[in-house]
């Protein structure tokens, strides 16, 4: 199963229509935003996947009513804990006890956002913080894609 991640795309639209676009044509099967979508019109965009979509809520979501009007059940508080082909998988925005929560081995997969700078490590948890979508920090827009069988990044 290919698994696209993104984290604090905030309010870049056309970064957002790159990786919607990249994540249609590579046929993933889920996607995971780790935070900061920031406004509620970036659903525009985000309506465009041809797959389910699992959103955390970001520290600089500060429109939360009107991100839950148009995302619904889609978005919610972190920690956001879900399975997809039988890995347990937790969404977090910022880090706050990553490495607490890496070490328990509870989790397969964790994926958070915050720092806007790309983290990809595997200890008893595969870790990852996509960069960001937004590219408004480091001036790089950066997503993932996760292949659940293989395990690669």
């Amino acid at each position: 199963m290919l698994v696209g991640i993104l984290a604090d795309s905030h309010d870049n639209l056309p970064a957002l229509a790159k990786a919607v676009s990249l994540f249609n044509r590579r046929n993933v099967e889920a996607v995971l935003h780790a935070g900061d979508l920031v406004a509620p019109f970036t659903e525009r965009e985000m309506r465009k996947l041809n797959m389910p979509v699992h959103i955390t809520f970001g520290n600089n979501d500060g429109e939360k009513l009107g991100l839950k009007a148009v995302y619904g059940d889609k978005i919610q508080r972190p920690p956001l804990s879900l399975t997809l082909d039988n890995r347990k998988i937790l969404i977090l925005h910022e880090p706050d006890n990553l490495d607490a929560v890496a070490d328990s081995g509870h989790y397969h997969f964790i994926v958070y956002g915050h720092t806007h700078e790309i983290d990809l490590r595997r200890e008893k948890s595969l870790i990852l913080n996509p960069g960001e979508c937004g590219g408004w920090v480091t001036g790089k827009s950066s997503v993932a894609i996760w292949n659940t069988s293989t395990d690669n990044v």
